[in-house]
Formats: structure tokens, sequence, C-alpha cells
């Protein structure tokens, strides 16, 4: 299969480093226009500069904006008034122990509702303005990155799963609501996967106890996510390829879907 993704436009949010940086490389390599977005300008230009050098001939910008405010996505949206490919990536999480019911309710509203605006209201605001233009067109793609959290809510990280569960509510309604158009929104669902904001803490926890980053992420997996099949954590550009997929001509029948890149995690059979 080859993806081909030669004059079309890409936005992916949250894509200075991690999965969404990843996606950008992905989708530039298939010919897409990408536009990078991050919060300092520092870290655009750096992604940018290493997406052109490690793709050759690409078309890559950026754009340096708090997606988490309604003034931040408009600061993207004059940027980049139109897109054919949306990847609402954006997201972050506040990692912490748990030992009981007294830390879970111990979470400020201030940490529900920032995740809930950088999680959630980001990819609502952004969908919002570029949804209905792919609708008059008659092509679009808009993909959500959740997590096998948001279905597998982990009880050291509710508020951030439920942020998860609330943009897969999020990607099904809007599907729902652009039936029949030529424009698909799916959701994807990775698992524990060595990201920025994941294989740092990982890092840092392997530093603590004196053992390898692979040894920490094997501890954390035996501990919270022991039905993990693959058995190790998945890479950002294994995330990135299901990502690129469904913003493809060949996904075209794949729509309203919450499609797993969890390594198995969830045990359910859909």
């Amino acid at each position: 299969m080859k993806i081909d993704l030669t004059g079309r436009k890409a936005i992916v949010t949250g894509s200075t480093a991690g999965i969404g940086r990843a996606a950008a490389e992905g989708l530039a390599r298939a010919g897409a226009a990408v536009v990078v977005s991050g919060r300092g300008n520092e870290r655009v230009d750096r992604a940018v500069q290493e997406i052109r050098e490690s793709v050759p001939g690409s078309d890559v910008s950026g754009v340096a904006a708090d997606l988490s405010s309604p003034e931040g996505v408009g600061t993207l949206i004059a940027h980049t008034p139109d897109a054919d490919i949306l990847v609402n990536n954006l997201g972050t999480a506040f990692i912490r122990d748990f030992t009981g019911i007294e830390d879970v309710a111990a979470i400020p509203d201030d940490d529900w509702l920032r995740l809930f605006q950088i999680n959630v209201m980001s990819g609502v605001r952004t969908a919002r303005h570029y949804l209905p233009r792919m609708v008059s067109r008659g092509w679009g793609r808009v993909v959500f990155v959740s997590s096998e959290s948001g279905v597998n809510i982990p009880k050291e990280m509710v508020d951030y799963g439920m942020t998860k569960a609330a943009q897969l509510a999020v990607s099904r309604g809007l599907a729902e609501a652009v039936a029949g158009t030529g424009v698909t929104v799916n959701a994807v669902m990775p698992g524990p996967t060595r990201s920025e904001i994941l294989g740092g803490f990982m890092a840092k926890q392997a530093e603590a106890q004196g053992v390898t980053q692979e040894e920490a992420e094997q501890g954390f997996l035996k501990s919270a996510r022991p039905t993990s099949l693959i058995q190790r954590f998945a890479t950002t550009d294994e995330v990135a390829n299901m990502i690129v997929y469904v913003c493809s001509e060949q996904a075209s029948a794949t729509t309203g879907a919450a499609l797993r890149v969890d390594g198995g995690v969830v045990r359910f059979l859909a």
C-alpha cells in the first residue's frame, strides 16, 4: 500500500515532540504539506527544521500558539485558515502516585479544568472551524488522538481518563454529524508509548530506581498495564503509522471508529 497525500494540507496540533511529531513527519513523508504547532517558537522552529532535514523537499511550516485557549486557536486559524487534514494530538497528563481514594479526592478543580481545556476543548475548537470547510469540499480527515485510558480509566489519572473518554465521544458525534459527506472523523487510542511525557517520566523513574529505562517500563507494565500483549512500550512511529493511515485515501470507509494502537492492553473484542 502506498499512501500518497500530495496536494493535501495537514495540521497536527502538539507536534513538536512525541506522537504528534512522529505523525507530522509521517504525513510529510506521504506528501502532505504539514503545519506543526506548539506553544513556543523555539520548539516549533526546531521541529520544522528537523522534519525538513528528515524529509527532503517536504513542505513544512510552523505556528506557535497555546491551543488550550480560544485566542491560541485563533492564532492557528489566522496562520492556516484551511486544511484537508486535522490531527488533534495536543494533550498532556498529570502523572501522580496512587495510594488510595485520598489521592483522587485531592485532585483540585484547576487540574480537572486545565486538562479539559488542553485535551478536549483544543480539538473541539479546531474541528469547529476546519470541519465545515472540509464538508464543503467533499473531502477531509479529522483524527483525535485519544488513549486506551479513555476506556480503561486509570485510577491514578482519573482526570486524564475523563478527557480521553470525552475525546472519543466528540469524535463519534462529529462523525455522525458529517455522515455521507466524504469527510471522516476517527479517534486513535494509543497505549503506553515512549512519548515525551510518559517516556520522560519513565526515564526519571529508572534513574531513581537505578535501573534501565526498559526495566522501569517493564515494571510499569506489570503493575499498571499487565494485560499488554506486546509487553513493551510502543514507539511514537508505531502510533503515527495508524494516524497516517486514517488520514489517507485508502481509509475512506473508516469513520466514527476508535482505533486501538494499545498493544492489546484493553481486554475486549471490539
